[in-house]
């Protein structure tokens, strides 16, 4: 009779549907902040062309779109870099109903509302072509666009916006947790593992700041370093370090009147060697679960703060942003402007908590 195997701590982890659902959310919303613009329907940057006709349209909304070349047009070739960047368009996008071609002249009907158009008429030197290949302009200059997640107030793609939005709040999330863990295993290293002095100072710079509210905390740093993409980062990866300080002080206080540790000393090995090759090695399960904790705190700072008007400044689409421009649309019948970032950062806040939760409980971390 064959005995059952154990089963593994990763076993364990990876055995919950919660958690499956949750690292698959995780790694679609990283893929898609990582390819958003070859993704996203509008590409330009910060997915922000404007057509202003097609405002606040459902779902589904479909129009044919005719580009019309700029007067100022972008001559650079395309790089690599505008994967990442986008790539600003050489033309407007002029929504239409029908078009057709008189002599050397573009005759469209200009769709400006539901049962609302105008007659516009174009040279066809403008796009340097003849009326007698329509069948070859039509595929160079008309778009046939589906929205499907339907346009906001200013007749941007909602569905662009929320894929270059993602970017934001895994940046956040990611740079606020290296920067509060960096700072936080610093000084609680020292705090826990000195004692003394280095603890009582360290302990009242934790106290002090843990009285201050985090919002305020952050508006304070804000006002002072300015508001923007970068900043807004900064700031709250500099108001999350204190609860990692704290739990590090902790784990190192009990670590370091372990055997082993008595050893290293006695071997003459520096209590820096100490610190960072003996002890952090063996906290590191409490330091992914306060990981995953700061990133979904930082998501929602990120988005109260946007909301608020001081995170990302336009036109850099940010989910708590988008729900700014659109939270009063709640009240008509065109509520999922607003909603649906508003599901996007529930989902991902949902998901580094769900993962919390599971490393918390797979690695038995008490304290």
């Amino acid at each position: 009779m064959k005995s059952k195997r154990p089963i593994t701590a990763g076993g364990r982890f990876f055995r919950k549907p919660s958690v499956l659902l949750a690292l698959a959310i995780i790694l679609l919303t990283c893929g898609v902040a990582l390819f958003a613009y070859p993704l996203a329907p509008d590409n330009t940057p910060f997915a922000n062309r404007m057509v202003i006709e097609l405002a606040a349209r459902s779902p589904g909304f479909k129009k044919q779109l005719l580009l019309v070349p700029k007067q100022i047009r972008q001559t650079a070739p395309k790089r690599w870099t505008d994967w990442f960047s986008g790539r600003p368009s050489d033309y407007n996008a002029v929504p239409i109903n029908g078009y057709r071609f008189t002599n050397d002249k573009l005759i469209v009907r200009h769709y400006i509302d539901d049962d609302l158009e105008d007659t516009l008429r174009y040279p066809l030197s403008l796009w340097n072509a003849s009326g007698a290949d329509p069948a070859g302009f039509s595929r160079l200059y008309i778009q046939h666009r589906t929205f499907l997640l339907g346009t906001d107030r200013y007749g941007r793609d909602i569905l662009s916006r929320l894929l270059v939005g993602a970017r934001v709040s895994i940046a956040v999330g990611l740079v606020a947790v290296l920067l509060s863990l960096s700072i936080g295993i610093v000084l609680g290293s020292l705090a826990g593992y000195f004692g003394g002095w280095v603890d009582d100072i360290v302990m009242w710079i934790i106290n002090l700041l843990w009285a201050i509210p985090t919002l305020l905390l952050v508006f304070a740093i804000t006002l002072t370093i300015g508001k923007g993409f970068w900043e807004i980062f900064i700031a709250i990866g500099l108001t999350m370090w204190v609860s990692a300080a704290r739990l590090i002080r902790g784990q190192v206080m009990v670590l370091k009147e372990m055997e082993y540790i008595t050893a290293a000393k006695a071997l003459g090995l520096s209590d820096i060697r100490i610190i960072f090759r003996h002890i952090l090695p063996n906290i590191a399960g409490p330091l992914m679960v306060i990981a995953a904790s700061n990133f979904a705190a930082a998501i929602l700072i990120e988005a109260g703060l946007s909301f608020l008007g001081i995170g990302v400044q336009p036109p850099q689409p940010s989910w708590g942003l988008m729900i700014k421009e659109h939270y009063n649309f709640l009240l008509t019948n065109r509520p999922l402007l607003a909603i649906i970032p508003g599901i996007a950062i529930m989902l991902l806040v949902y998901a580094f908590n769900v993962l919390g939760n599971a490393l918390r409980d797979v690695l038995d971390v008490r304290g």
